[in-house]
């Protein structure tokens, strides 16, 4: 686990980009708190644009230490519902859906659970491209990944 900055409140903004789906993907993090801000960003060869918007999470609270609390901003309602809604549902089930299928993506499922069980948190969907900032910078980040533009 990467350590990021003292126990305190946090803000993550975080977006996943895919050129194709499947495809190369990004995703990107922005990280606001008392001590300031700090962007991340990472890429990954041959992935989905879900699988991107799940590991930009899965890394902002990776780099938040254990029994922090944090508001995280998400364009994907894939994510947030996915935590708020519908993970419970798939846990007593196995990581079956209601219909018996698997979980697509159980193996970033799973790790989003445990890292979400360490920590306070509250889910806050915004829409995409419609003018956050943090939203906006998390997009670029993630984006610039996908393309190999750059990476953090």
């Amino acid at each position: 686990m990467i350590s990021c900055l003292v126990p305190e409140d946090f803000e993550l903004y975080t977006d996943g980009s895919c050129l194709g789906n499947p495809g190369p993907g990004g995703w990107g993090v922005v990280c606001k708190s008392r001590s300031g801000v700090q962007e991340w960003s990472g890429f990954c060869t041959n992935t989905t644009n879900n699988r991107m918007e799940m590991q930009a999470v899965i890394e902002g609270l990776q780099r938040m230490p254990e029994g922090a609390r944090a508001v995280i901003y998400t364009d994907s309602q894939y994510v947030q519902k996915g935590v708020e809604e519908w993970m419970s549902g798939w846990k007593r089930r196995g990581w079956r859906t209601s219909s018996g299928s698997a979980v697509k993506n159980q193996d970033l499922w799973q790790v989003l659970d445990a890292l979400c069980q360490e920590r306070t948190l509250v889910w806050r969907w915004v829409r995409g491209h419609a003018g956050d900032a943090g939203n906006e910078r998390a997009h670029v980040l993630a984006h610039n990944a996908a393309s190999k533009k750059g990476t953090l």
